[in-house]
């Protein structure tokens, strides 16, 4: 496993947002979601793709707090841009299972 510096670790800007609005991605290559996110006053609202189909639905996603980084450069994936990058974990089946805070927490908190 790298090692990397502590200050490495600190620029990166993982926030806890909320999922405002999810629709179905039609035009990505592997099943997706377009999430919109709010961040708290600070960041605002960022959409992401999510290949997250497997163990969520809309419904499920809706007003759900995730785990996000919001200082990547925005990245094109077909006809969106990508404005951050949900955080998740495979299981056995390779199906992802998002990073969630166990209680509420203010949006845009970030992780210490």
């Amino acid at each position: 496993m790298e090692q990397i510096e502590w200050g490495d670790f600190t620029k990166v800007e993982l926030r806890v947002g909320k999922v405002i609005e999810v629709a179905s991605f039609e035009k990505a290559r592997k099943p997706a979601f377009i999430l919109h996110i709010d961040f708290g006053p600070e960041i605002g609202i960022r959409k992401s793709s999510a290949q997250i189909t497997q163990l969520y639905n809309p419904d499920t996603l809706l007003n759900k707090l995730v785990v996000a980084v919001v200082n990547f450069p925005k990245k094109q994936i077909g006809p969106i841009q990508s404005e951050c990058l949900v955080t998740g974990f495979h299981d056995e089946q390779g199906r992802v299972a998002l990073c969630v805070p166990d209680f509420d927490v203010p949006l845009g908190t970030k992780l210490l």
